[in-house]
C-alpha cells in the first residue's frame, strides 16, 4: 500500500484540499477557505500546513474568533450549504469563542468545519496554558462544551484517528437531515506527530449531496389527506432553499392551487409578486399569512421546523388541522401528529405532485388568500411612504427606501433585534434566493460578519446588512477585516438609542422601560456614539444622514464604491410594523405593578388558545 509520510496537521490540510462539490454545474472546492486566528494551539503545526497550502486553501484572517465563525456560517447560506468554510482557532478562550458562532449553525442546520487545538495527549507538560482542569476528569477540556452545539464532535488523540473522523464530519456536514457544525479538536502534540497515511486517503473525491425519497406508504396518506382538504396550506421553510426546490414547489402550488406563505427561514424561496405567495407566517408575519393559516385544515410543511416564531407558539393554526410534514430530519418531521415524509424537499414534492394526478383545490381559496396579501400590500405601501411623521424616520420607511434602490440580484442580512421583524414583514424579495435573517438563534453580532462571508460567495451583487447600533457596538470588527480582504459590503446602521425591541416586549408585558434603551439605563447621560467615524476609522467608508431623501442618495453612492460602506441614521423607537400573532414568553405571576398583573392575566387566555401537540 502506498503512503504518504506527514504529520496529523499536515494530512488534515491535504484532505480538506482534496474535497470537491458541484455547484450551477462546475467543479469546485468542498472547503473552499479557511478563517484562522492562530495561538499556541494551532500556530505551530496547523499553521505551518496552511502556509504551505494557501494557494489550494486560502486563510483569512479575522479579527475574533467568533466573527470569524458567523462568517463562515454567513457564507454557508449564501451558497446554499453547497461549500462549506473551516474555522480554526487556538485552545482556551480562542476555541471558546466559537461556542455562540457554533449554536447558530446548529439551530438553522448549517454547516462548519471548526478545526481547534486541544490539550496533550500524553499530558506530561499538564496543566498547559489556557487548560481548564477538571479534577475528577483529566480528559475533559473546554472543547467538551461544543458537544452542546455540533453535529459531529471529535477529539484526536492520535494520527491514524483522522482517517475515520474526517470523512464522517464531511458525512454530517453534508447529509440534509443532519446538517449542521461538525467541531474536530486536536491535541497539540498529536497535530506534531508524523505517520504513514495511506496514498488514497489524499485521493481527490467528489461530493454530491443525498436526495431521499418519501415512503411510498406514507406518501399515500398524504395523498389521500389532501384530496380531502378543502383549505390546504404550505408553508415554506428554509429547506427549500437549501434543496434548491423553489421551482418545483411554484409548479407544484400552482398545478394544485395551494397558497404558500414562508417561514423567516424560508423568506426569499419566491419573489414578493409571485402569484402563489401569501406573505410570512407567524410572530413576524403577515395578516393575510396568519389569517389563512388560521383557516387551513391540512398544512403542509415543507423544510421547517416549526420553531414558535413561525406558528404563534402554536396559536395561529385550529387546532383540528392537520400537518403534512416534507423533512429530510426525521425528528422535524414528525413534530405535531404531522404525516411524517421524511425525504428532500424537491424529491418529495416532486413524488407529492405525481401522486395528487389532477386535484386541484377550490379556486376561491386561492383567491382568498390573494385578497388579504393585496390588503397586506396596502398596509406596507402606507408604512414605508416618504410621509413626515413626528420624530425620526421608522424602520419600515429605511426598509423601503434601501428595498426600492437595490437591485433584483442583491442579497439582504439581519438577524437580531427590530430589524428581523420589520424586514420580514417589509422587504419585497425581487428575486429567489436574496434573503438571509438569521433567526433560529437569532444573534446579534451575526449580521455583519455574515456580510463580509457572504460577500466572499463571490457572486455578482452588493451584500446589504442591517444592525441597529445595539448590534454594532456588540461586533463590528468585521469591517476592518472585510476591508483589509477586499470583500466588500454595505452596512446600514439604524441607530434608534439602545435595545428598542426589547424596551417593546418588556413594555408590552407591564414591565417598566429598564436597561434596554440607553436612556433608562445606568449611564451618566445618553449618548450616541459616532459610526461614521468609528467605520472610517477601520478603512471603510462612511456617511450620516438625517432624512430619507439623504439615505436614498447614500445608498446610490454605496452602490457604487469600491470597498465596505457604512450609512448611519437615526431611526424611530416605538414606531413597529403590525401584524405580529402571538408570542409564549415568561410573564411574573405576581407582581407589586399591576401592569404586570394585567399582563400575566390576558397572557394567561393567550395560552388558552395554543394548540395541543408534540
Amino acid at each position: 500500500m502506498a503512503t504518504i509520510r506527514c504529520t496529523t496537521a499536515q494530512a488534515i490540510v491535504r484532505y480538506l484540499s482534496n474535497q470537491f462539490t458541484e455547484v450551477d454545474g462546475k467543479r469546485v472546492p468542498l472547503f473552499p477557505g479557511v478563517y484562522g486566528i492562530f495561538g499556541h494551539g494551532n500556530v505551530t503545526c496547523l499553521g505551518e500546513a496552511l502556509e504551505a497550502a494557501q494557494d489550494t486553501l486560502p486563510t483569512w484572517r479575522g479579527q475574533n474568533e467568533q466573527s470569524m465563525a458567523f462568517a463562515a456560517v454567513g457564507f454557508a447560506k449564501a451558497m446554499t450549504r453547497r461549500q462549506i468554510m473551516v474555522v480554526t482557532a487556538s485552545i482556551g478562550p480562542g476555541t471558546t469563542n466559537l461556542l455562540t458562532a457554533a449554536g447558530v449553525a446548529h439551530a438553522s442546520r448549517l454547516p462548519v468545519l471548526m478545526i481547534c487545538g486541544d490539550s496533550f495527549a500524553r499530558r506530561h507538560p499538564d496543566p498547559v496554558m489556557q487548560q481548564v482542569e477538571h479534577f475528577n476528569d483529566p480528559t475533559q477540556t473546554v472543547n467538551d462544551a461544543f458537544k452542546a452545539v455540533s453535529r459531529y464532535w471529535d477529539r484526536i488523540t492520535w494520527p491514524e484517528q483522522i482517517l475515520s473522523s474526517l470523512p464522517q464530519a464531511v458525512a454530517t456536514m453534508l447529509d440534509p437531515g443532519d446538517c449542521g457544525p461538525a467541531f474536530i479538536g486536536v491535541c497539540q502534540d498529536v497535530q506534531e506527530m508524523a505517520w504513514d497515511y495511506p496514498e488514497a486517503f489524499f485521493a481527490p473525491r467528489l461530493h454530491q449531496m443525498p436526495r431521499p425519497r418519501p415512503d411510498r406508504l406514507l406518501l399515500a396518506r398524504a395523498v389521500e389527506c389532501l384530496k380531502r382538504a378543502k383549505r390546504p396550506l404550505i408553508i415554506s421553510g428554509g429547506g427549500v432553499r437549501y434543496s434548491q426546490a423553489e421551482a418545483e414547489l411554484e409548479q407544484f402550488a400552482v398545478t394544485h392551487g395551494i397558497p404558500v406563505v414562508e417561514t423567516i427561514a424560508g423568506k426569499g424561496a419566491f419573489s414578493h409578486d409571485n402569484p402563489v405567495h401569501m406573505g410570512p407566517i407567524g410572530i413576524l408575519g403577515s395578516t393575510s399569512a396568519n389569517a389563512l393559516a388560521a383557516e387551513a385544515d391540512v398544512v403542509i410543511a415543507v423544510g421547517t421546523r416549526l420553531m414558535d416564531f413561525v406558528t404563534g407558539s402554536w396559536t395561529v393554526f385550529d387546532h383540528k388541522a392537520q400537518f403534512i410534514s416534507l423533512n429530510a430530519a426525521r425528528f422535524d418531521a414528525h413534530k405535531h401528529f404531522a404525516i411524517p415524509l421524511v425525504c428532500d424537499a424537491r424529491e418529495g414534492i416532486t413524488e407529492l405532485d405525481a401522486a395528487l394526478v389532477n386535484w386541484k383545490a377550490d379556486d376561491a381559496w386561492m383567491k382568498k388568500g390573494r385578497q388579504a396579501f393585496a390588503k397586506w400590500n396596502e398596509l406596507i405601501a402606507q408604512r414605508q411612504e416618504r410621509t413626515i411623521t413626528e420624530g425620526d424616520p421608522t424602520y419600515a420607511q429605511v426598509i423601503g427606501v434601501v428595498n426600492a434602490a437595490a437591485a433584483p440580484e442583491d442579497y439582504i442580512i439581519s438577524a437580531a433585534g427590530g430589524l428581523p421583524g420589520e424586514l420580514v414583514k417589509g422587504w419585497r424579495v425581487k428575486n429567489p434566493g436574496t434573503f438571509d435573517c438569521e433567526f433560529g438563534f437569532s444573534c446579534m453580532g451575526y449580521e455583519l460578519s455574515a456580510g463580509w462571508g457572504a460577500a466572499m460567495a463571490e457572486q455578482e451583487r452588493d451584500v446589504f446588512v442591517m444592525i441597529g447600533d445595539g448590534t454594532y457596538m456588540m461586533m463590528n470588527s468585521d469591517i476592518y477585516s472585510s476591508v483589509l480582504s477586499g470583500h466588500k459590503f454595505i452596512l446600514l446602521v439604524c441607530d434608534n438609542g439602545g435595545f428598542a425591541v426589547i424596551n417593546r416586549l418588556q413594555n408590552a408585558k407591564g414591565g417598566a422601560s429598564f436597561n434596554n434603551l440607553l436612556k433608562d439605563c445606568r449611564v451618566k447621560e445618553p449618548f450616541h456614539v459616532d459610526f461614521v467615524a468609528n467605520a472610517q476609522s477601520m478603512g471603510a467608508l462612511a456617511r450620516k444622514v438625517t432624512s430619507l431623501d439623504e439615505l436614498e442618495e447614500a445608498v446610490r453612492w454605496a452602490k457604487g464604491n469600491d470597498r465596505t460602506t457604512v450609512i448611519s441614521i437615526a431611526t424611530h423607537p416605538f414606531d413597529w410594523t403590525p401584524g405580529d400573532a402571538w408570542w409564549d414568553v415568561g410573564v411574573p405571576e405576581v407582581s407589586a405593578r399591576e401592569s404586570v398583573n394585567q399582563a400575566y392575566a390576558e397572557h394567561l387566555e393567550g395560552r388558552q388558545k395554543q394548540r395541543v401537540g408534540i
